[in-house]
């Protein structure tokens, strides 16, 4: 309204005579003129900015992940190949929020079905010495404690084997 052009003097209103006609402080439409030109702003980290930017640092990743013969390195490798190879010192955490922003993170999860199953999910068999069990268990004996594993056939429920160790390890 300020910028209108008066009819007959051929000159804009003004903001202060359009302020006292509607009644409204000149800081007030000052500053809602300043909001209303700002555009929308992102959330950013605050606080000053880091050398060197996401975007260095972004390219820098990307050139690890080329070299590598892997596929599917996590940021912590990302982040110490950085470190001991390229001489860029940054937070782990940075690196890791980089990687995820863009979409280049090892997938620790496998998603969807990677092949035909082992078996159907059933555990009684047709014919013995088709599949078999093993389970292990811990007792007390007068020697101290013990390990105890066991071989069980899924077909007869006949025990196969019987094992006893002081240590219940893979030896």
């Amino acid at each position: 309204m300020s910028q209108a052009m008066s009819p007959s003097a051929k000159k804009p209103y003004g903001i202060l005579r359009v302020c006292r006609a509607w009644r409204l402080a000149r800081a007030t439409v000052q500053r809602h003129k300043a909001l209303a030109e700002d555009a929308p702003r992102i959330p950013a980290k605050r606080g000053p900015k880091t050398f060197p930017s996401d975007g260095q640092i972004l390219a820098e990743i990307r050139a690890v992940l080329a070299s590598t013969l892997f596929v599917g390195e996590g940021h912590r490798k990302i982040w110490a190949r950085l470190r001991q190879e390229r001489g860029i010192r940054t937070s782990m955490r940075r690196v890791l929020r980089i990687m995820r922003e863009h979409g280049i993170l090892a997938c620790d999860r496998p998603t969807g079905v990677r092949g035909p199953e082992t078996h159907d999910r059933t555990i009684t068999t047709a014919t013995p010495d088709e599949m078999w069990a093993i389970d292990a268990t811990g007792c007390l004996t007068d020697e101290g404690n013990a390990a105890v594993f066991v071989v069980v056939d899924h077909c007869t429920g006949e025990c196969l084997g019987v094992r006893a160790a002081r240590r219940g390890t893979r030896f």
